[in-house]
């Protein structure tokens, strides 16, 4: 068994091993429905015998008749008992997994997520789950009775009958399982290829829904249809190729089994030509031989399956070995906030080691005050942020909350203690209420109503027929832009946090929507310790502190009022976004 396969197998009785009572339950119907079907040859010719004997024709074998039913009935009632046991085991695992992966995907960093195809994803986790299934029922209901069913039926040939009989069932054996392995692992190949275009073609399907407004601006559907077409066409033949393989794997292990039983037949037809054995133990070795050719049938089609199992959990099990980026130890000491004071100390980091995003960063928020961070794209502003909540690990220096190491105390507790109001306010395919909620766990209804209060959407929630239960679409697309960020704000609100970082959370909006959200962003922010990430200088002029940033160094800080007398890229920037701003003043009044 290889070291991958045999490491899945352990992983899954780590798992199902908690129902140790319903698997061997399970195994006891299991071995009960092999005797019942290895004994149906047995009174199968005994009745065969009695009925060929002449004295004996006018009285009918009852007894051997209803033992034939009741041994038939038998076999289907233990294999059902033995299913419905097991089910649990199986649903169970199952359903372990899936939790374990959700959870685990949520446990990797920011910087996987930022790689990732979630197109691709989800069918490699459906895939693994389904495999995982398949892999757990094979294990004891397929390959265990299988050998199972060979063994006592060979004992039983060999005890009765020639020993050639076993000797052309051991070649047939041997010839059927070698084939079976060359040309499984062969057709392994076209499986994986299959699995990958399939992974392609979702995350294609995906990329391009989720992108619809996109597609429709610059009228692209027939070429998203072409690249889907493209991919489609190369995994239809990728299709066609696996199943010529399964194709010559088929008849290949169907000519195999064929050759056995005829050469097994031709033997016993000559034993009975010679008188050496009875027509009954004709039908017997007739339904041993199909008994054991349809289990090795069965056991090449179960390798076969299991073999694309494997194949389709590689994908789940590679994604449960992916280490996150952050490893925390475990009991790490809760934040404690008391004044709110943050201080970044000589931070550098860099996303890619050739390409650095900051260099020697410091800066103190004091508590209660506001500092905010300007900058042309890419000069490091979002990052600060990101390293404030721990989605990366800073290269070095620390970042410090009241004088501890945000490092040295559980992740958990400092995302707990800060509140985000994001550029793009990003809402669940849920209700208003839902997302709003989604800030304080077990909010009640009216502090939910409160937060929306304060963040001045009540009304407009009131106003809609459904309310606070009204759905706001994938992405919250049925919501503008204002009412999406006001969304964000009364979750933050909600929340409550010590700490926040508003990260552009305006630059989104159009003029009128910005001048309103941000007397509530800067409502929310009175006594608490603010980072504001900040595309519009108007915006911050009350900050308590500002640094502009240009390629991940802090060139200029300083209060509004003394960056415009340093008269140096601030005062320049905010010349002009002032002119910006005359110019759209004087074009709304032409257009009015």
């Amino acid at each position: 068994m290889p070291a991958d396969t045999a490491q899945v197998m352990r992983d899954l009785w780590q798992v199902a091993k908690q129902f140790k009572e319903r698997i061997a339950i399970a195994l006891f119907f299991l071995i009960l429905a092999k005797v019942a079907v290895v004994s149906v040859p047995l009174a199968l010719k005994r009745i065969v015998d009695e009925l060929s004997r002449p004295e004996a024709v006018l009285i009918l074998p009852v007894a051997l008749l209803a033992g034939y039913a009741l041994l038939r009935f038998a076999s289907t009632l233990f294999n059902e008992l033995r299913d419905l046991v097991f089910s649990r085991v199986t649903q169970h695992t199952v359903a372990t997994y899936a939790l374990n992966t959700f959870a685990h995907l949520h446990a990797l960093g920011a910087r996987f997520h930022a790689q990732r195809r979630i197109g691709g994803l989800l069918p490699d986790i459906d895939r693994g789950t389904n495999g995982i299934a398949f892999l757990l029922g094979v294990a004891l209901f397929t390959i265990v009775p299988t050998f199972l069913e060979i063994a006592m039926v060979v004992g039983i040939m060999t005890a009765r009958y020639s020993q050639w009989y076993t000797v052309i069932l051991a070649v047939t054996f041997v010839i059927y399982c070698g084939f079976t392995l060359v040309f499984t692992a062969r057709r392994a190949i076209f499986q994986r290829r299959v699995n990958r275009l399939d992974s392609n073609a979702k995350s294609l399907l995906a990329d391009s829904l989720i992108n619809y407004d996109t597609v429709k601006y610059f009228t692209n559907e027939k070429m998203e249809s072409q690249r889907f077409s493209h991919i489609m066409d190369n995994w239809a033949e990728a299709q066609v190729s696996n199943q010529k393989a399964l194709f010559t794997l088929h008849v290949g292990q169907s000519g195999i089994i064929a050759l056995g039983v005829g050469a097994v037949m031709l033997l016993a037809g000559s034993d009975v030509l010679n008188r050496a054995m009875t027509v009954g133990d004709l039908i017997l070795i007739n339904a041993y031989v199909i008994q054991i050719c349809l289990p090795l049938n069965a056991l090449g089609f179960v390798y076969r399956e299991a073999r694309d199992a494997l194949v389709n959990a590689e994908k789940l099990f590679q994604l449960l070995r992916e280490k996150p980026e952050i490893a925390e130890a475990p009991n790490m000491p809760a934040l404690r906030v008391s004044r709110g004071e943050v201080v970044f100390d000589n931070v550098s980091f860099a996303y890619e080691p050739e390409r650095p995003i900051l260099h020697n960063v410091s800066f103190r928020i004091p508590p209660g005050g506001t500092v905010a961070v300007v900058g042309g794209s890419g000069s490091g502003k979002s990052t600060l942020a990101r390293l404030l909540l721990r989605f990366y690990e800073v290269g070095s220096g620390s970042i410090q909350v009241d004088g501890q190491d945000i490092r040295k105390v559980s992740s958990a507790s400092l995302r707990e203690a800060i509140g985000v109001v994001p550029q793009e306010a990003l809402l669940f395919n849920d209700t208003i209420g839902y997302n709003i909620g989604y800030g304080r766990k077990n909010a009640t209804r009216e502090q939910i109503v409160g937060a929306a209060r304060a963040a001045h959407i009540h009304e407009l929630i009131d106003s809609l027929p459904q309310k606070y239960e009204t759905p706001v679409g994938e992405r919250g697309v049925k919501l503008s832009g204002g009412e999406r960020q006001r969304l964000a704000l009364a979750r933050a609100i909600l929340k409550n946090p010590p700490l926040l970082i508003f990260d552009e959370a305006t630059s989104a909006l159009d003029t009128a929507s910005e001048q309103a959200i941000q007397a509530e962003l800067d409502a929310l922010a009175v006594n608490r310790t603010t980072l504001v990430i900040a595309h519009r200088l108007s915006t911050v002029v009350d900050a308590t502190e500002i640094l502009v940033m240009d390629r991940g160094r802090i060139i200029e800080r300083g209060t509004h009022a003394q960056l415009l007398q340093q008269n140096g890229a601030y005062a320049r920037l905010w010349q002009l976004q002032q002119r910006e701003d005359a110019d759209q003043s004087r074009e709304r009044m032409r257009a009015a």
